[in-house]
């Protein structure tokens, strides 16, 4: 039975990463991993619209799919997340992490929900990349007001052209209680 689309939506919350594993022309990607603390996503297209002029007019234009650029803002990104996907090593003797300028990060898929009024829409970006977080902080005045971290995320399409996927107000609930669990690939390619 179809449920009732949004005609708004607010509350960025469940964000996870799936490290991608893949190594040839099947994309794959390990267990998501919840990263708890969203506090906002702002993700712009990224493509040029390229018009073609004949017989003095806009004749025929085309559009760049290049996918998604921009800010994701966390309370904090964990200490798992800066092993997974930017490579930070932990020192097995002292418990410290560290950076290595020389050592490639990870792509990975970037999952999440945004509720509406209607339903919750559950997303999966299925070829990212990010900035290492920023650090920021600022002394204490009157009152303790936490400090958030970001990361600039692309993601961009995978060989077979996929971007991203998003659920509907038709989508089963079947298929939306999984999407956390394993990253979503419509059944014909996962078959």
């Amino acid at each position: 039975m179809a449920g009732k689309e949004n005609k708004v939506q607010f509350n960025l919350k469940n964000v996870h990463y799936a490290v991608m594993t893949s190594t040839g022309d099947t994309p794959a990607w390990s267990a998501p991993v919840a990263v708890p603390g969203a506090v906002s996503l702002s993700l712009d297209p990224q493509g040029e619209v390229s018009p073609f002029y004949a017989d003095g007019i806009v004749y025929y234009q085309s559009a760049g799919n290049n996918g998604y650029s921009g800010d994701l803002t966390m309370a904090r990104f964990p200490d798992q997340m800066l092993q997974d996907i930017w490579k930070f090593e932990l020192n097995a003797t002292d418990k410290v992490l560290i950076e290595n300028v020389n050592v490639e990060q990870a792509s990975f898929a970037l999952l999440f929900q945004i509720d509406g009024d209607a339903d919750n829409q559950y997303y999966c970006l299925y070829n990212c990349t990010g900035t290492r977080p920023s650090i920021a902080s600022q002394t204490n005045e009157e009152t303790k007001e936490p400090q958030t971290q970001a990361s600039t995320i692309s993601a961009v399409a995978l060989e077979n052209g996929n971007v991203m996927a998003r659920t509907t107000a038709e989508t089963t609930e079947k298929v939306k209680a999984q999407w956390f669990q394993k990253v979503y690939e419509p059944a014909e390619l996962a078959a």
